[in-house]
């Protein structure tokens, strides 16, 4: 049988545009998933007010919501205002662990941390965190991570091996960002929103579903 040259044209296009997209693969695959109940989302807010007006659970959503002039946590803080979920009680000190979750940050919202690694070596606050600036995702204040994240669900996976030091991010099942971790020490996930030291937007929100924790 003849194959004409068109065929082989196809051919090749097909081959070239597979080859050229990014592969989606899960980064929960190898991993076992940790029991979670409420009593291990601890939740901090503005110390004077209550927190049903900075913070609700609805329909499995959690949504956490802050403003520029909030107080902090508590009244001994010097820290900017914060609505965030704490995953605590888990033995977090070594090994390989995942933070998953749904997110969702609304047009505006800037300047705010929704993800972060708390804690690391030699009295380090955080081993990572992820901010918006603008609908954009970044390391910190610094290297961008992804673009347009407003006002759309987006699926989130934290990988961090503590024995091999170092921190990967990924964003609807593609890596996006790996960076060496701060050392081990007393860490644990959190998410929500935390007003950075600057460049910050008045209202700050963040919403997340299907939270998970994962270790191998």
């Amino acid at each position: 049988m003849k194959i004409s040259p068109a065929y082989f044209l196809v051919c090749f296009v097909i081959t070239i545009l597979f080859a050229g997209t990014p592969s989606h693969s899960d980064p929960t695959e190898g991993f076992t998933e940790v029991p979670l109940t409420e009593a291990n989302f601890e939740l901090q807010k503005p110390y004077d007010i209550p927190l049903e007006q900075r913070y609700s659970y609805v329909d499995g959503v959690r949504r956490f919501w802050v403003y520029a002039d909030d107080k902090p946590h508590n009244i001994a803080s010097m820290t900017q205002p914060r609505t965030e979920a704490r995953i605590m009680g888990l033995d977090y000190s070594s090994g390989v662990w995942q933070f998953e979750g749904h997110g969702f940050v609304p047009n505006g919202t800037s300047g705010a941390t929704i993800a972060q690694i708390k804690g690391g070596a030699n009295n380090a606050s955080t081993t990572i965190i992820l901010r918006i600036y603008g609908g954009d995702m970044r390391y910190y204040s610094g290297n961008l991570i992804q673009t347009g994240l407003y006002d759309k669900w987006f699926r989130l996976n934290i990988i961090h091996d503590v024995d091999g030091g170092k921190v990967t991010v990924f964003l609807d099942g593609v890596q996006k960002f790996q960076v060496a971790d701060r050392g081990p020490g007393d860490l644990y996930f959190k998410c929500g929103v935390y007003a950075a030291p600057a460049n910050i937007s008045y209202y700050m929100e963040s919403r997340w579903r299907d939270i998970k924790i994962y270790k191998k």
